[in-house]
C-alpha cells in the first residue's frame, strides 16, 4: 500500500510544470546557430550531389530526408 502511494505521488509530482523554464539559447543568439559553419557537412552542394547519386544508385530515396520518387534518378 505504501509503495502504491509513493509511486502515485512520484508520478503526479513528475507531471507538474516548472513555471520558470528559461531557454538555453536566447532568441537573439539563434542566428549564430544558423551560420553555415555550424553545419555537419563542410560543402553542402557536393554533399547534396553525393546523396542524390547514392539514392539513384541504390534505389533508396527518402532515407536521408529526400523527397519521394523512383530510384532511376529521373524525377
Amino acid at each position: 500500500m505504501k509503495l502504491i502511494l509513493f509511486l502515485t505521488v512520484t508520478l503526479v509530482a513528475g507531471c507538474s510544470a516548472t513555471p520558470s523554464i528559461t531557454p538555453w539559447v536566447k532568441p537573439y543568439e539563434r542566428g549564430y546557430l544558423a551560420d553555415p559553419i555550424m553545419s555537419f557537412e563542410p560543402d553542402p552542394v557536393s554533399s547534396n550531389y553525393m546523396h542524390h547519386v547514392y539514392q539513384a544508385r541504390e534505389g533508396s530515396r527518402g532515407a536521408e530526408g529526400g523527397g519521394s520518387g523512383g530510384g532511376c534518378g529521373c524525377n
